[in-house]
């Protein structure tokens, strides 16, 4: 019976895991890029720890509405709505939807990384505290837990023989 609903428990974990693994890097393979929400300016269309999944788009190809991912600084990215497009200096003009005001300043085409496919709520988390030394202890816990579900069964199994094959000689004694 232990060994019935250790295998549950770990063929469940690992159906999870390789969702998650999927919904991470089937993007990527499909040519989209990923980014994880880290703020509320898009709530309640996107919520924090969201992993948002762009496709890359032309700069003829936005419109008004559109929600894109743009590069703000070399190593920051903010997703938001387009609410103007200036076609002749080449930029937009965002906003995010929990926002009153537009962003301050307009987004050039060139800094504009894709459009805004779909979006996982809470994967963003994953994706984000995966990399800390915190959530690399974590990964590594889950799958101490797998090692553990697939061998504590059969570690336990052998004891309980030879426990039945004792009293069995005792008793024919």
């Amino acid at each position: 019976m232990g060994k019935k609903i250790c295998s549950i428990l770990s063929t469940l974990i690992m159906i999870v895991l390789l969702a998650l693994a999927a919904l991470l890097f089937v993007p990527r393979l499909a040519g989209c890029e990923e980014f994880a929400v880290l703020s509320g300016s898009m709530v309640p269309t996107i919520p924090v720890g969201a992993l948002v999944v762009d496709k890359e788009a032309k700069p003829s190809e936005l419109k008004e509405g559109d929600i894109i991912t743009y590069r703000l600084s070399a190593d920051t990215m903010v997703t938001h709505r387009i609410i103007a497009i200036d076609s002749d200096n080449q930029t937009v003009t965002t906003q995010g939807d929990a926002n009153n005001v537009a962003d301050a300043n307009p987004v050039a085409f060139d800094n504009i990384i894709g459009v805004y496919a779909f979006h996982v709520p809470y994967l963003g988390f994953i994706s984000i505290y995966g990399k800390t030394p915190l959530g690399i202890a974590a990964i590594c816990g889950v799958l101490i837990v797998i090692i553990l579900l697939n061998f504590l069964p059969d570690a336990l199994t052998p004891e309980k023989k030879e426990e039945e094959a004792e009293v069995s000689a005792s008793k024919g004694n």
